[in-house]
């Protein structure tokens, strides 16, 4: 269906024209109309179907329809598991609303900035906050941001939050809204601690689920390929060479990692950089500006890059290291075949990570077939397992301690 079924306010309409929205996706047709109805929301939707639209709109509408005099108030506060879907989100609300009479304020909290400046914007009187969950418990702690009149309350990714440790600090922000809000929750998966955490928040949402997941891999041609550890690199350089692409998204496990290699292929030649949270903020953004402007052809990116990255022309994505997540697959290889395209994805598999990869065939509900390339073809054995030595007591970093971590990876 078109957008102009929903019969927004001509301005809603004309941004829309002007981004060239013209088609629903499943989950803006479904979530659209129960969001203007004002029901609490479950909604179950890979990133890439179009949610973030399925919630800006309405909610933009909502507030043109119902202005307020005076100094803006936070009617709408948006959580998001990282600074770079923070982001987009934030320019979301601004793009859909930039013909509206009274445009309302929008800002962004995130680590890496200045939360001076943070703070200062939202004491000027602002409408709608997004925000990561780390920096917004620093801005909760200063008690210098009042939620007490807010209107709608959305938990974006929120599956991913989980990994964060985000069940253990939502009582926290919980305290901070009024019991009266409208509720819409996010996410890929609805594993049980979801669950949990959707009880804290609403009683009774209405449940939507869109079931993308198989027309989405079935755009992505997946492929495994078997190389022994030390040969993934010269492997890799094989691949770009015969395969020609124009944009490749490369996934590392480590930040370390990440600049190393991406150093070693511009000394190839290759127009190549690195992405991850010790970047600083303008750095991140400069760099992601480069790739979707392909002045760069490889970004080499730790897990940061796997959710909220929209990016339409990747053409492969290569899993250099398995995700940890047997869902973080799903969500890495979804960052091509975007906007109706077709892409590659490929997964390098050793000894090492072998078993580790049959369990993402498992909980993915895939089977590859295990190829072997001329020239590179797996050597050697197994290596044999050991145990791991016992965690030392008091050790262990704080929830809080690893929520802001994890929000810089």
């Amino acid at each position: 269906m078109t957008f102009d079924k929903f019969n927004f306010l001509t301005q809603i309409h004309k941004a829309l024209t002007k981004s060239n929205f013209k088609q629903t996706t499943p989950i803006q047709e479904k979530v659209i109309p129960l969001v203007l109805e004002k029901k609490d929301i479950m909604a179950r939707a890979q990133t890439g179907s179009g949610k973030t639209a399925s919630f800006v709109l309405p909610i933009l509408e909502m507030l043109a329809n119902d202005e307020r005099e005076g100094k803006a108030k936070i009617r709408v506060l948006v959580i998001t598991p990282t600074r770079e879907l923070t982001q987009q989100v934030a320019d979301a609300f601004i793009t859909f609303s930039e013909f509206l009479e009274k445009k309302p304020k929008v800002v962004s909290i995130i680590g890496g900035e200045s939360i001076g400046e943070q703070l200062y914007d939202i004491q000027q009187g602002c409408d709608i906050v997004v925000a990561t969950a780390g920096r917004l418990l620093d801005v909760i702690s200063k008690k210098q941001m009042n939620l007490s009149k807010l209107e709608f309350f959305v938990l974006d990714e929120a599956d991913k939050m989980l990994d964060l440790g985000f069940a253990q600090e939502l009582d926290t922000i919980l305290k901070e809204l009024p019991s009266k809000r409208q509720n819409l929750l996010f996410s890929a998966t609805f594993p049980p601690k979801m669950q949990e955490i959707a009880s804290k928040i609403t009683k009774n949402p209405v449940e939507v689920t869109i079931k993308e997941e198989k027309q989405t891999v079935d755009n992505i041609k997946q492929r495994a390929l078997h190389v022994n550890q030390e040969n993934r690199r010269v492997l890799l350089r094989e691949l770009l060479k015969t395969h020609k692409w124009k944009l490749v998204l490369v996934f590392m496990a480590t930040k370390r990692a990440t600049d190393n290699i991406a150093q070693k292929f511009r000394k190839y030649g290759y127009e190549a950089e690195s992405f991850h949270g010790n970047l600083e903020q303008e750095e991140r953004k400069y760099t992601l500006e480069d790739f979707k402007e392909k002045k760069i052809n490889i970004l080499f990116a730790t897990d940061i890059a796997a959710r909220g990255l929209d990016i339409d022309d990747i053409d492969c994505v290569v899993n250099f290291d398995l995700p940890r997540s047997p869902a973080d697959y799903i969500h890495r290889i979804g960052r091509t075949a975007r906007a109706g395209k077709s892409g590659d994805a490929i997964s390098f598999v050793t000894h090492d990570n072998a078993e580790h990869f049959k369990l993402i065939e498992k909980r993915c509900e895939i089977k590859l077939e295990l190829e072997q390339i001329k020239g590179f073809e797996l050597t050697g054995v197994a290596p044999r397992k050991e145990k791991g030595k016992a965690p030392v007591k008091g050790k262990r970093k704080s929830k809080k301690d690893k929520l802001r971590e994890k929000e810089v990876k």
